[in-house]
């Protein structure tokens, strides 16, 4: 399995010393699908409008539980093929409205890692 590249800062696609477009492969590859997926809002992928959480009509500016965003974070991350299952832990919910956490990923193959926000 294999993905293209994403800077982590800028989360723009990378090239190689050669100046081809740089490939990731499986774990880390994984991962970058599970980030992608949580910064997807619904209705942002034209391919499939499906895909993403509804941050607009659930998450930003709606009073909402912490678990229920946990939920809907689980839920997207256990959808990235490759992943067996996801856990969301919040870290920080700041009153500056910071939130900061962590997916824990379990790989089909087994493997566990995590991706923080």
């Amino acid at each position: 399995m294999t993905s293209l590249l994403l800077d982590r800062t800028t989360w723009d696609l990378c090239v190689t010393a050669s100046r081809d477009i740089a490939v990731a492969s499986a774990p880390y590859c994984v991962l970058q699908d599970v980030a992608t997926a949580v910064r997807t809002f619904v209705g942002e992928c034209w391919y499939d409008t499906a895909k993403g959480i509804a941050y607009f009509n659930l998450v930003l500016g709606v009073g909402q539980s912490p678990a229920a965003f946990r939920a809907q974070v689980e839920a997207t991350a256990r959808a990235v093929s490759g992943v067996a299952d996801a856990r969301c832990v919040l870290t920080a919910i700041g009153a500056d409205r910071v939130l900061s956490g962590a997916i824990l990923v379990t790989l089909t193959t087994g493997g566990t890692a995590s991706v923080s926000f």
